[in-house]
């Protein structure tokens, strides 16, 4: 594991809440309407792309904007169309939509050589912004990229699901499937896992243009570390790192997983 170096970490209630929101439209004749959070500060702007169904107020996002007041760092949060306190239907939703979210907010709030931190679905969103800010010559500044989901909709989901999952989803469009992380079931859409082959990235090597340290648990059951290991792979020798937690879950959300996820965005930034 790489040397950081210790730091208090704040509680993650310290200053959640006390940005307010503002609002983003995003899209063309429809437009969706995302709820953004906007901590001034100095620096190469943090940036929190949240996962699967969560939210900008979810404990990691809550205890960096925290680091972030307490440091002077500037950080901005914001919710994907259909989640949190952002507009439209979760179901709805593709990785086509939310990776436009995500652009659309760094670009207006975020431009300055970003520090993406990605969480699980968040990590493949911030894989793909800094894909598309390449392609523009825009500089991303790292990478901090929790449980990264690329590719999940195929790897994860479609090429594990046994055939009557599958048969439900070419027929009826949509599966709910049950989830511990929340009391409903989750819509998976035929759309999300057709939408999420146009951007799929692990059949090629990644070159981020940018320094990237993955965090991953060992006891993960939705993000096996077997797939953390094949996105090291396919990553630049220079500049990526990957640290397991042989213990650590899904969340990394303990408060040892919150201590090393803060240090580790503090050395990025």
């Amino acid at each position: 594991m790489s040397q950081l170096v210790s730091q208090p970490v704040p509680h993650p209630q310290t200053s959640l809440g006390a940005m307010p929101v503002v609002t983003l439209d995003v899209g063309g004749a429809s437009p969706r309407r995302l709820a953004v959070r906007i901590r001034e500060g100095e620096g190469p702007p943090v940036v929190w792309l949240g996962g699967f169904r969560s939210d900008m107020r979810a404990t990691k996002a809550a205890a960096l904007d925290a680091w972030a007041a307490q440091s002077g760092r500037r950080m901005v949060r914001f919710d994907y169309s259909g989640h949190g306190e952002s507009e439209g239907r979760f179901e709805d939703g593709t990785i086509s939509d939310w990776l436009a979210d995500a652009c659309a907010v760094i670009d207006r709030h975020a431009n300055e050589q970003p520090i993406l931190v990605g969480s699980s679905m968040g990590g493949w969103i911030a894989c793909l912004v800094a894909r598309e800010r390449a392609r523009r010559r825009v500089r991303v500044g790292g990478m901090v990229l929790i449980a990264p989901a690329l590719d999940f909709t195929e790897a994860l989901m479609w090429d594990v699901f046994p055939p009557e999952v599958r048969q439900a989803l070419e027929q009826d469009g949509v599966w709910y499937r049950e989830t511990p992380y929340a009391p409903k079931p989750d819509p998976i859409c035929m759309a999300l896992i057709e939408d999420g082959r146009r951007h799929l990235m692990l059949d090629a090597p990644l070159e981020p243009g940018c320094p990237v340290h993955i965090l991953q648990g060992m006891a993960d059951p939705d993000v096996p570390y077997a797939h953390a290991l094949r996105i090291l792979e396919r990553l630049p020798a220079q500049g990526s790192r990957l640290t397991l937690i042989k213990d650590g879950d899904h969340r990394l959300s303990r408060p040892e997983d919150i201590d090393l996820l803060v240090r580790t965005v503090a050395a990025m930034a």
